[in-house]
């Protein structure tokens, strides 16, 4: 994926990823409540070697301080040192317990050792630091005179630092604590998204479209809640969509200059795709370019179209394919270019699928007015088999995909369904697109459409 792949899976689980970051916090910080707190009290004692008479002999005993101090790093660790804190103190605990609660160091090139010792109180820290102080000091002054006769050792081991009470817990560190926690819930976020992502079989651009499949993305049009909410034909002219649209129309136009379609499919994968509203909003597209266009309801199991449209139902398709009716008897106008008539499905047959595959069919479809484009709305693609039927009668079909809702496996079932009677798949539409994403080619900063032209109430946005 490209770094705008992965900015488009962040903006659509940005939700998720900062819930996740949040709750990472939050169940860090109720982690900290429940550990104990401790305290730690610091302190130092230096070694000392007396009184110099010059220089030289000072440098002579600051370096013999500096070479004794590892040896008394050892002793400052010992359990002996931890016997006299536990006696001065009156702890009732082992050696190795009080041992582990003290920290000695030495830094580098010094004569120094510090002492960190551990507390649940900062009363009890400090009283153990500076106990353990006095205990190194009495410890190293045993063993330094221990020899007799050898008189008053002048290596000594004083107190630099006493001990303080300390005003803050150093554990647990709780704004530590809080940041690797967000840190992981970041983490958790980020993978969370991008797992769903690489789950995620959807189809969301045309980028998407085209990589997946050897296929051309004709046009995509970009969600109009309008329509979602008063239906295709009471929806008020949304600049972004007609934009959409015409660009549609425009790469049919340029599609095979030299034999160009004229008898066109317009289906998709399932129910609800936006196949039919696309189908209507084309129609209209392309007679507002002074192009006579036919609109055929061909869906004979879940007629549309006159509903939608606010026409005469019952009448249409299957009276023509029966003889009952001649076309131009149902042939309804539509609009206000006096270029778009529309042909409902008429009633509903027990047989749709042998009355679309049928010569008859085939006939009216290839018999229609010459200089008109006809569009046929037709049934979904994957359940039932009729707009495989007639797309390999006619010149192809365009296959609608709902942006976020097909998902690649059904739009390849449909694309092999085609394949399978030597069908030709035109092109894809991608219906639905977020405004936010793919298919808002202009902002409404460089809005220069016509006035709003109202349309007469129609139904919902439905097939």
């Amino acid at each position: 994926m490209e770094l705008q792949d992965y900015m488009r899976i962040f903006r659509q689980r940005w939700v998720a990823i900062i819930v996740a970051t949040l709750a990472g916090g939050l169940l860090a910080f109720g982690w900290t409540l429940t550990q104990p707190k401790v305290y730690t009290a610091n302190g130092s004692a230096i070694i000392t070697t007396g009184s110099s008479a010059s220089i030289g002999d000072a440098l002579v005993g600051n370096n013999f301080a500096v070479s004794r101090v590892k040896s008394y790093l050892d002793i400052a660790k010992s359990r002996q040192v931890a016997e006299y804190v536990i006696d001065q103190l009156g702890i009732k605990a082992s050696p190795d317990s009080v041992v582990g609660r003290v920290s000695v160091s030495n830094p580098l090139d010094t004569a120094v050792l510090r002492v960190s010792a551990n507390g649940s109180t900062p009363q009890e820290a400090q009283a153990l630091a500076e106990a353990w102080i006095a205990g190194m000091t009495k410890v190293v002054s045993d063993l330094e005179n221990s020899s007799p006769g050898a008189g008053e050792s002048i290596v000594k081991l004083q107190t630099l630092d006493t001990a303080v009470a300390p005003s803050s817990p150093s554990s647990p560190n709780t704004k530590l604590a809080v940041a690797l926690g967000l840190l992981l819930g970041l983490a958790i976020g980020i993978a969370y998204a991008l797992i769903r992502a690489t789950l995620d079989r959807r189809l969301r651009s045309a980028a998407q479209v085209e990589r997946e499949f050897d296929i051309a993305v004709l046009g995509t049009i970009p969600f109009d809640p309008d329509i979602a909410k008063s239906g295709v034909a009471a929806a008020g002219r949304d600049f972004h969509t007609a934009e959409g649209v015409r660009q549609l129309r425009t790469n049919l136009q340029f599609m095979d200059v030299d034999s160009p379609p004229r008898i066109i499919v317009v289906t998709s994968a399932l129910p609800g795709d936006g196949k039919s509203t696309v189908a209507i909003k084309l129609a209209e597209a392309i007679a507002e370019s002074g192009q006579k266009v036919i609109l055929v309801d061909a869906d004979l199991r879940r007629p549309s179209l006159a509903e939608y449209l606010g026409l005469i139902p019952g009448v249409g398709l299957t009276d023509v394919l029966v003889g009952k009716a001649e076309l131009k008897e149902v042939l309804q106008p539509y609009g206000t270019t006096d270029k778009l008539f529309v042909l409902g499905a008429g009633s509903v047959p027990p047989n749709p699928s042998e009355l679309l595959g049928s010569v008859t069919m085939r006939n009216l479809l290839q018999g229609m007015d010459k200089h008109a484009i006809i569009l046929v709305d037709t049934p979904p693609l994957v359940p039932v088999t009729d707009a495989a039927i007639l797309t390999a009668r006619t010149d192809g079909a365009l296959v609608v995909v709902r942006a976020g809702k097909t998902t690649i496996d059904l739009l390849d079932k449909s694309l092999q369904n085609l394949e399978r009677v030597n069908g030709r798949a035109l092109g894809v539409i991608l219906d639905g697109v977020s405004r936010k994403t793919e298919g808002q080619y202009y902002g409404n900063e460089y809005r220069y459409d016509t006035k709003h032209n109202p349309r007469k109430p129609q139904a919902r946005e439905g097939d």
